[in-house]
């Protein structure tokens, strides 16, 4: 008799599961979807013709499980053999990665490099404290990280910290790095140094631009990525597509608010539509990647009092994009011939303007805008559900957003067409609150043989996308061998070197 999987999320642990589930085992696969899109946070949004990544997602992995998904799902461009975006929809193109810090009203390469620009930009007086700085950490290492401002100290001296990583990442997370874990900086930067960045910027010309594949490459680090024709988004759709045509079905608008839990294994889901109307699912297993605060609190009177105390402590950060649809941009890029600006995105270190990262979705690729001609911006603000921005209304806000870029000297308002505002809930699960406890959940769950934890919402931690895959398929695997009782290797995803990937940013 084949087992019965019940996923609750249809991003990309979720739909990464199913796909292994089905294609590796006789299995039937129930996939519940709160809202009525594919891909979770990956996804794409199409507004008017023009496409909107939500986040920003190179398709890049130290992991060929990964990597060997991915081209599995969608070929990869190759012009000498004939496969080109114009002859295909279906497609990765291979894209260069440019980043950079929009700092002082100046650019700077991210990551930081020792460079004429760089020197240039900052001034010798500012070179020297940063210089100094980090020697000082190198001769008296910080002692006792307890703190994500501590953890950044210890690897970039506070100079240097002050410079570029501090403000952008208390924008992010709306409070100063010393309330949060030193957590996030060890799986987010662990392998990234000042001696790395260095090194890699002796050996940045002799670096092939194609290449995609690098696992001892620093992810912040590499040259080149893959990127689907129409954004991430297309390719989880055409997984969800593979997902049915294998017998998988996807139920769309079911918020899952109710799990029934009876001699230490999950029974069944309860799950409500917009219309208020309530159905069951049961299933022999449970893979969730909704948030675990609301997972727990589903469960009721089944959940340990400590346990349901923790998880309502855990903190969620949302965020904001505006998508604008430009003329023209008013900035340009001194190192441009033509002065375009080519950046994938842009941190925005400056401290007089909320916003933190700018996308320029024409330079993911050129089919995610409708009119060549055209510029498709996005504009992304960290916040919390529910405050003063999250609360604005979309075009007092959207005002706001143009007047900051205004402020910057990115754009002139006149050459705005047309705007949009998107709003993302529980985007980033935070490091804070009852995050320190987060082992008395991690327990409980495991201790329930038919449930799995699985992407970056499901285990409380701010994976990456191949990350959140990988969690998927080391739980498929797991279900398809019957070793189920063991939960470690799927909760190991990215705490070791060889899943590891940087974060693209402080």
């Amino acid at each position: 008799m084949s087992q019965s999987i019940v996923i609750i999320g249809a991003g990309p642990a979720g739909l990464t599961a199913a796909y292994e589930l089905l294609k590796k085992g006789q299995v039937s696969v129930t996939i519940l979807e709160a809202t009525g899109e594919i891909g979770g946070i990956s996804r794409t949004k199409n507004y008017k013709g023009n496409r909107m990544d939500i986040g920003g997602h190179r398709f890049f992995s130290k992991s060929d499980k990964a990597m060997d998904f991915w081209k599995e799902i969608m070929p990869l461009e190759d012009r000498e053999r004939g496969i080109s975006p114009d002859q295909a929809d279906l497609l990765f193109l291979i894209r260069h990665r440019l980043s950079r810090i929009l700092f002082l009203r100046k650019f700077f390469d991210y990551p930081v490099t020792l460079n004429g620009s760089t020197i240039r930009g900052l001034g010798f007086s500012r070179l020297m404290k940063i210089g100094v700085s980090y020697l000082k950490i190198c001769f008296r290492p910080v002692k006792d990280i307890d703190s994500l401002e501590k953890f950044f100290i210890s690897r970039f001296g506070v100079e240097l910290y002050e410079t570029f990583f501090k403000d952008y990442t208390e924008k992010v997370w709306g409070v100063p790095c010393s309330q949060i874990s030193p957590d996030w900086g060890a799986q987010r930067v662990k392998g990234l140094s000042v001696s790395k960045a260095l090194l890699h910027s002796l050996k940045k010309p002799f670096l092939k631009k194609s290449t995609v594949n690098g696992k001892k490459v620093e992810t912040s680090l590499i040259e080149s990525f893959m990127y689907p024709k129409y954004g991430p988004g297309q390719l989880w759709e055409e997984v969800a597509r593979r997902v049915v045509a294998m017998g998988g079905e996807i139920r769309f608008g079911q918020r899952v608010d109710q799990v029934s839990v009876e001699n230490g294994r999950i029974v069944s889901v309860a799950a409500v539509d917009e219309n208020g109307v309530r159905s069951a699912v049961e299933g022999d297993y449970f893979l969730s990647t909704m948030p675990v605060r609301d997972l727990i609190g589903a469960m009721g009177p089944a959940a340990p009092e400590k346990v349901k105390e923790v998880a309502e402590g855990l903190v969620y950060r949302d965020f904001m994009t505006v998508g604008l649809l430009l003329d023209s941009l008013k900035l340009k890029d001194p190192k441009a011939e033509n002065g375009r600006v080519m950046d994938d995105w842009i941190y925005v270190q400056e401290r007089d303007v909320k916003i933190g990262r700018l996308q320029l979705f024409n330079n993911w690729s050129p089919y995610m805008v409708k009119d060549p001609d055209t510029i498709f911006m996005g504009l992304e603000y960290f916040c919390d559900e529910g405050d003063e921005m999250w609360n604005t209304p979309d075009q007092e806000f959207i005002d706001f957003a143009i007047g900051e870029l205004e402020k910057l000297g990115i754009v002139e308002r006149s050459h705005v067409k047309d705007a949009v505002l998107i709003r993302v809930p529980k985007a980033y699960p935070a490091y804070f609150g009852t995050y320190g406890q987060f082992g008395e959940i991690r327990k409980f769950t495991d201790s329930l043989e038919n449930l799995f934890l699985l992407g970056r919402n499901g285990q409380h931690r701010y994976n990456n996308m191949d990350h959140s895959m990988l969690t998927a398929m080391a739980a498929a695997e797991a279900i398809l061998s019957g070793n189920v009782r063991d939960k470690s290797p799927v909760w190991e995803i990215n705490t070791e070197e060889e899943y590891h990937e940087e974060k693209q940013g402080a």
